[in-house]
């Protein structure tokens, strides 16, 4: 089973039991959940995106052509910026998200800067808050400020309240946000979710 899989399946069953607190930071997860997100975030490994047909593969430098022309105020380094977008899409797409998606909520929460710091402490371009890297970590905070294990913690822990709130997307944010059950976070999000969309292939004209 991999590791999504599990997630799914053991935040599918504490779902009924969590309780729904507003804001709630640290959640009281069953034993299961807490492994599956461990065992997700444990693979160090650099990002190496794997495609099913040429179609994709294409579709995908298109996707970080359009993405990093539109990233290029917020990192202007040409090769941070291309390092930063194939890890939120490696990351992203492992987690079962859609990369818009993230890219939208790291706008919303941090606008791209790593060393990031809200006034509750969490960390990073996704926000993560500290208490994460002892509950599914090696307790090592500061590995929070790298970009790669940043994206892995946040793109799973998102996942998780996804399938806590079944599906509910709206409900998943305003939980990874701490303030479910409010509007002005998931709808910061979703509206630049469309900020991030991919624009569609140019139709080929033949003669």
């Amino acid at each position: 089973m991999t590791w999504l899989a599990a997630v799914l399946l053991a935040a599918s069953l504490a779902a009924s039991t969590a309780a729904h607190a507003g804001n709630q930071k640290e959640e009281a997860l069953a034993d299961s959940v807490r492994l599956a997100l461990a065992n997700a975030i444990k693979d160090a490994r650099p990002p190496q995106p794997v495609f099913r047909d040429e179609a994709a593969r294409l579709r995908y430098h298109e996707w970080l052509a359009q993405m990093s022309e539109r990233l290029k105020r917020k990192l202007p380094d040409a090769q941070l910026r291309t390092e930063f977008l194939a890890t939120a899409w490696y990351e992203a797409t492992r987690a079962g998200l859609d990369p818009g998606l993230v890219l939208g909520l790291i706008q919303v929460e941090s606008a791209y800067r790593k060393y990031a710091v809200s006034m509750v402490g969490a960390r990073g371009y996704m926000q993560v808050m500290p208490f994460w890297a002892k509950v599914i970590g090696d307790s090592d905070r500061s590995k929070l400020f790298h970009m790669q294990t940043n994206l892995r913690y946040g793109c799973a822990i998102l996942r998780m309240y996804i399938e806590m709130e079944a599906g509910n997307l709206y409900l998943a944010l305003g939980r990874y946000n701490g303030s479910r059950g409010r509007p002005e976070y998931p709808n910061s999000v979703l509206a630049a979710w469309k900020k991030w969309e991919l624009a569609p292939a140019a139709p080929v004209i033949t003669r």
